[in-house]
């Protein structure tokens, strides 16, 4: 579906993008994660034929999207991170503008515009004017904009930006009912949990570089293995992960103070065994559980932030 290889983005010496290959493949939601300033936004613009790489290129559904810019447009549905104000457009007007746009005739856009407000829950709201309505709902409107002409590929560059809870789990309803439906669907976000909750796939940008791309079951499993263990205790921690440390099938991964994280391929006998033989040892062990990540610990782990980078501190 979507195939970048070898992207560049340079503003003189400052590489906004450095060397980005990734694909996408058909019905995917992917998400895109990182810090603000990470290169998600750049990247979105160019593969929307906004900008221009400085090197690369980006295919999309076989279209090159350098040279059939406008083949491309009707490939992609563009949800910016800022929408608009139309103090003159109603909701069924503002549709109707769209729909012109991509020389669609005025029944088919009836027809279809009636179909996607109806899909973003906004059926009740064609006679309104756009900018009365709340920004959820201005979020969900901008959706069914970018769908009117049925892309291949829908693009959000952060589409939760300052909505409230409610108009966030809308939002995250919306993008599951549109990805159950096939669309290709590419998010980005600095928001970690949010994208956990709805992504199948995830990209990880950090200062411009592409850190690991892929299904986030996979990248869990290579980055912190099968099996991760979390041991809390109230004295002793010394001691016990220097125990830890002398088991062959353990690896420390963090140390706070009153807890310790562990990396192992141990059987529940083993485990049983090490954390009887740190209270044997006078550690006061308080509890033991098996660790569940998630992508804030993922992304910390990954671009060499986290605790066990730094030596526990």
């Amino acid at each position: 579906m979507l195939q970048i290889n070898h992207l560049y983005k340079n503003y003189g010496k400052f590489q906004a993008v450095n060397n980005l290959t990734l694909h996408i493949p058909q019905g995917d939601l992917f998400g895109f994660v990182g810090p603000n300033g990470a290169g998600k936004t750049t990247t979105i613009r160019m593969v929307c034929g906004l900008m221009q790489p400085s090197a690369g290129s980006i295919v999309i559904n076989g279209v090159d999207v350098m040279t059939h810019q406008r083949e491309i447009k009707k490939q992609i549905g563009y949800v910016p991170d800022f929408f608009g104000v139309y103090d003159n457009l109603k909701v069924k007007e503002y549709m109707d503008f769209y729909g012109s746009m991509y020389r669609m005739g005025s029944r088919e856009i009836e027809r279809i515009a009636d179909d996607l407000l109806e899909l973003v829950n906004l059926s009740d709201k064609k006679e309104v004017f756009v900018d009365t309505l709340s920004r959820g709902m201005k979020q969900r409107l901008c959706v069914a904009r970018a769908l009117i002409h049925n892309p291949a590929l829908l693009i959000l560059d952060e589409p939760n930006s300052g909505l409230d809870p409610r108009a966030r789990v809308e939002m995250k309803e919306l993008l599951l009912n549109l990805k159950s439906m096939g669309k290709t669907i590419v998010i980005s976000s600095h928001i970690l949990s949010e994208l956990s909750e709805m992504c199948n796939s995830i990209g990880i940008m950090d200062h411009g570089n592409l850190v690991t791309a892929g299904r986030i079951e996979d990248i869990m499993e290579g980055v912190f293995g099968s099996n991760q263990m979390v041991i809390t205790l109230d004295e002793g921690r010394d001691v016990a992960v220097r125990i830890a440390n002398e088991h062959a099938k353990v690896k420390v991964d963090s140390v706070g103070e009153h807890e310790i994280r562990l990396s192992h391929t141990m059987t529940r006998q083993e485990i049983a065994k090490l954390v009887g033989t740190m209270i044997e040892n006078d550690v006061v062990v308080t509890g033991f559980h098996k660790q569940e990540e998630n992508l804030e610990t993922l992304f910390m782990r990954v671009t060499g932030n986290d605790d066990a980078q730094k030596g526990g501190k």
